[in-house]
């Protein structure tokens, strides 16, 4: 059921704005934005009917708030700087609560983040929800059909994706010639192109996963424009991801540009559930 007010709890990059025209698209009448300060797009502050800004280390604050504006639905969408939970100051709250976690991954942290919104009565709803329009089904996207040793490196690099995904280490893993030449960790994804095309120049295929069971309320994997930039200058030649569990922001110009650059991009069948359309 499209609920008729949301909250959109914004980080980094273009995916928060394709949320927002995905919500209102899909009926969603009054729609707020809580944008991480120095992260958010102030053009989506803007659009928004109600906006506020919280610094990555308010926590507090922003619970305080979103409990008092009373909003029954909510998404987490957008890139939240790994880094900047070294490079920022924190309240009493926050600094106590990443204290106490023993682990700190997306994971661990967004789950934490997650049950301290429900717990004030917010439903946290899959951050794929509203963007159909970006995810794409098996198959081949565009550029030219893997070749057999192609093929080989992408079908070996899925199944250690998955197994390192699946201990919550990371989504992306870069493969050339039957060699793992990065996995990613807290970096991300960007920096471990560019680390594992130092290892191996040109030539390697890059793979991106979602863990089995995967919290699609938040950390899905996403690859647009800047990233298929980054795999031109880096010497990648194909990109493979799951079908129906990857959002690819403003995919008509992600497969523009990776058929230009003769960049093969491909949807794998996983078995895996897809990431949910509709709250």
């Amino acid at each position: 059921m499209i609920p008729e007010e949301l909250l959109i709890f914004a980080g980094r990059g273009e995916y928060p704005m394709y949320a927002f025209e995905g919500a209102r698209k899909a009926g969603v009448k009054r729609i707020c934005v809580a944008g991480v300060r120095g992260m958010a797009s102030k053009q989506l502050l803007k659009m928004a009917d109600s906006s506020i800004v919280f610094g990555v280390g308010e926590l507090q604050s922003a619970l305080n708030w979103i409990e008092k504006a009373g909003f029954s639905q909510m998404m987490i969408v957008g890139q939240i700087t790994p880094m900047a939970l070294f490079r920022t100051r924190f309240d009493a709250f926050t600094r106590k609560l990443l204290t106490e976690m023993p682990v700190k991954n997306a994971h661990t942290i967004f789950g934490k983040l997650i049950e301290l919104f429900e717990a004030r009565g917010t439903k946290v709803l899959p951050a794929s929800c509203f963007m159909g329009d970006h995810m794409p089904g098996a198959g081949l996207l565009a550029g030219p059909t893997p070749d057999a040793p192609e093929q080989g490196d992408i079908d070996f690099g899925h199944r250690a994706a998955m197994g390192i995904c699946d201990l919550d280490i990371g989504q992306t893993i870069l493969v050339k010639e039957g060699m793992v030449l990065a996995v990613e960790a807290f970096e991300g994804t960007n920096a471990t192109l560019r680390r594992g095309a130092k290892l191996g120049g040109k030539g390697a295929v890059m793979i991106k996963v979602a863990k089995r069971d995967h919290d699609m309320r938040f950390d899905i994997p996403v690859f647009g424009e800047h990233t298929i930039k980054l795999c031109k200058k880096c010497g990648i030649r194909a990109v493979a991801f799951q079908a129906g569990r990857l959002v690819m922001i403003d995919k008509p110009r992600v497969v523009e540009l990776a058929n230009r650059y003769g960049i093969t991009l491909i949807g794998l069948e996983s078995g895996l559930p897809a990431a949910p359309l509709e709250p």
